[in-house]
């Protein structure tokens, strides 16, 4: 999970780049599951990008991919040059209905 905080005035620009850098990089990621990209619904708080990986090394893997080093090489994109703090998560249950 990484939360990104974008100011308001780029946050279109922001989406659109961050989609479609998601598209380009992401297809084919080995073990990854799903990759999300969350707008915040009150001002102030940050965007949040989840990735969900079959296993740990799989993540790793991906850390260590062209696939990576592509996904964040454009430093002037919009939101790049932002703060963000990256939290890293096991899960120990799902509930499906």
């Amino acid at each position: 999970m990484n939360r990104i905080d974008v100011p308001a005035e780029d946050a279109k620009a922001f989406e659109a780049t961050f989609l479609e850098n998601m598209r380009a990089t992401l297809a084919g990621v080995p073990g990854l599951r799903r990759s999300s990209l969350l707008r915040p619904t009150e001002e102030g708080q940050p965007y949040v990008s989840t990735m969900e990986f079959d296993t740990r090394a799989d993540f790793v893997a991906w850390l260590r991919s062209d696939s990576f080093k592509a996904a964040h090489s454009d430093r002037e994109a919009p939101g790049m040059d932002t703060s963000s703090a990256i939290e890293q998560y096991e899960e120990i249950g799902t509930i499906e209905s």
